[in-house]
């Protein structure tokens, strides 16, 4: 009886994985900059890319810099 309860258990909770697993995917793609990129990096282009703002001070974008880089790192998990 555990196995067909568990069987039964299963496709919703396959469903909710799914589309939890899209969410998370679109939304953390979708906050970098995808525009094009100059012959030589500008503040403001740097700035997009990491997220900050162009005012930011260095521990801000020393912070924005470091996620990037771990979420980027070949070593990551």
């Amino acid at each position: 009886f555990s196995g067909r309860y568990a069987f039964h258990l299963w496709k919703p909770l396959e469903q909710a994985i799914t589309e939890t697993a899209k969410r998370i995917s679109t939304s953390s793609l979708s906050l970098y900059y995808k525009g094009g990129f100059e012959q030589k990096m500008s503040r403001r282009e740097a700035s997009l890319i990491l997220g900050v703002s162009p005012s930011a001070g260095k521990a801000k974008i020393r912070t924005a810099h470091r996620k990037i880089m771990i979420l980027n790192h070949p070593d990551k998990g």
